[in-house]
Order: structure tokens, then C-alpha cells, then sequence
């Protein structure tokens, strides 16, 4: 079935749904809880996070689906309506679980049982990470991470705006969160 004919058959059964059709309804959510796993799997392995949380996301989507129903417009397309609160659910989920990378401290129990903590090494050990970012990305990270600059002290000696530097930034740190998450399976 092609995303046109998918959407318009969602539509259907919605609009049968809201109407009171409690068939159409079930049938409805059971033809769409697989496109939201998959959109909640992509979602999480985008953001470099594991795919765990899928279940949550699916249900919260389809609650919020029950919960807003009425509020789609039957002359608008049903699929972007969908997608956009799954999107959102995603969005929500990674707010209230927050950007956290854990390491565990066996990966560095050599380095603090051998008391070598030096900044040198450590820098080094960041700089080989750093080198497999684009340049740009590579030059916001260092300015921020390891030169301790502001976004906008970053901005002006890179002669970028504060938003390029916010966007390379995002990206540069997701793609290591995502590299790190890599080496770790």
C-alpha cells in the first residue's frame, strides 16, 4: 500500500472513529501502532540513544492520539498529524531523560590507578575523537569543550553566527554520542 493510499485509509477510519465507529477505530490504531515503532526507533537512533523506550513513546502517541482526535482537520491529510505528535513524543521523552552519557569507571580504572591524570593526556585523548568530526564540528568542539569558550566567544573567533556555532556544536556531540555508543556494542 503507498503512503497516499495508507494516509487516505487512516483518514477514513478516523473520521468513521470520530463519528463513533468503534471498529474503525480499533482498526485504526492496530494499522498504526507499527509505523509509530518504527518512527519512535528511528527517532531514539537518530538522537544516539538505545531503542528501549520505543514502547513508551508508542503508547504516549496513541494516547495522545485518543486525546486529540477531534482535533484533527478531516480535510488535512491524516499521516503528517500522526507523525508530528509521534515526533513531539520523541522530542518529550528525550527532554525528560535528558543528554546523559554514562561511562562506566572500569574503561579508566588503569589511568586512575596509574595516577596519570595530566591534561596533556586527556586533551590527546579528545583530539583523536575530534578528528573524525567534519572541521567545522571539530572546530566548535574544541573552542567550547577544551578552550572553555562561550558559544558566543566561539562564534567571534570562528567568525561564525551563534546559531551555526549551536548547530555544530548539536551535531558534533551527537556524532560522538553516537560513535561512543558504537565502540561501547
Amino acid at each position: 500500500m503507498g503512503a497516499d493510499s495508507q494516509d487516505n485509509q487512516w483518514a477514513l477510519l478516523m473520521r468513521a472513529a470520530n463519528l463513533g465507529d468503534v471498529e474503525a477505530y480499533r482498526k485504526l490504531l492496530l494499522q498504526l501502532t507499527p509505523v509509530l515503532r518504527s518512527l519512535a526507533r528511528r527517532g531514539l537512533a537518530r538522537a544516539g540513544l538505545a531503542v528501549q523506550d520505543t514502547e513508551d513513546i508508542v503508547q504516549e502517541t496513541l494516547l495522545a492520539i485518543h486525546l486529540k482526535r477531534q482535533s484533527w482537520d478531516e480535510e488535512a491529510p491524516l499521516g503528517p498529524w500522526i507523525r508530528a505528535i509521534a515526533r513531539h513524543k520523541i522530542i518529550d521523552m528525550l527532554r525528560r531523560r535528558g543528554r546523559r552519557l554514562h561511562i562506566p569507571i572500569d574503561d579508566f580504572s588503569e589511568v586512575i590507578a596509574s595516577g596519570e591524570s595530566e591534561p596533556d593526556m586527556f586533551i590527546a585523548g579528545v583530539d583523536r575523537h575530534l578528528e573524525s568530526l567534519p572541521a567545522g564540528q571539530r572546530k566548535v568542539l574544541r573552542a567550547i569543550a577544551i578552550d572553555g569558550a562561550s558559544i558566543g566567544e566561539a562564534a567571534g573567533h570562528l567568525s561564525m553566527t551563534t546559531g551555526a556555532v549551536r548547530v555544530a556544536l548539536h551535531r558534533g556531540l551527537n556524532a560522538l554520542a553516537v560513535k561512543f555508543n558504537v565502540e561501547k556494542t
